[in-house]
């Protein structure tokens, strides 16, 4: 596909004090969600992660919600994006427990915006189109990635890494969000 990179190493990510794109993505319920709308009402944690088939996003989404109520003290939402359809998205909240909010991003449109897609290896391109309802049929991946977003969408902190074996400490990631909020990042 024309502008999306084979490898993960290979992104261009959307940088520091670079403002998010807009977009409309269905919740659990599969209700369009306005992402700008949703974060003007509270500095954002933005998650994305490749699906809930995926075992390391799994134990970082079991991360976040440890340190939800925290995060939610601090000021911030928790939104977390995946491939998965909207079915899909609802099944990993009820199994994982989650209370914080899944959006779908089953055709990537949002990760391309982003600049963290990339081509899957083939031996995810049978499963991919059906986890994503029939949307994902590029076959394309994000590179896990979290962004800490003030009110205006401007990106204030990320951390993306393209071993998708390595994620951000939810420690570290509350300590970063900590440290923003001291800088005002409500203004």
């Amino acid at each position: 596909m024309a502008g999306v990179p084979l490898n993960p190493e290979d992104v261009s990510p959307l940088l520091t004090g670079e403002n998010i794109p807009r977009a409309q993505l269905p919740d659990a319920d599969g209700k369009l969600t306005d992402l700008h709308a949703l974060v003007a009402k509270r500095p954002s944690i933005l998650v994305f992660y490749r699906g809930g088939w995926c075992p390391y996003c799994n134990r970082q989404l079991s991360g976040l919600q440890e340190i939800e109520q925290d995060l939610n003290k601090m000021g911030y939402q928790l939104i977390a994006i995946s491939t998965d359809s909207p079915e899909n998205l609802r099944q990993t909240g009820e199994k994982q427990h989650l209370s914080y909010t899944l959006l779908s991003d089953a055709d990537l449109a949002l990760s391309k915006k982003f600049g963290i897609a990339y081509k899957s290896p083939e031996n995810y391109d049978k499963f991919l189109p059906a986890t994503s309802g029939g949307k994902n049929t590029n076959k394309l991946l994000p590179v896990p990635s979290v962004f800490i977003v003030n009110r205006k969408g401007n990106i204030r902190f990320e951390y993306i890494n393209p071993d998708f074996r390595e994620r951000l400490n939810p420690g570290l990631l509350k300590a970063a969000a900590a440290a923003l909020m001291k800088e005002g990042l409500h203004e």
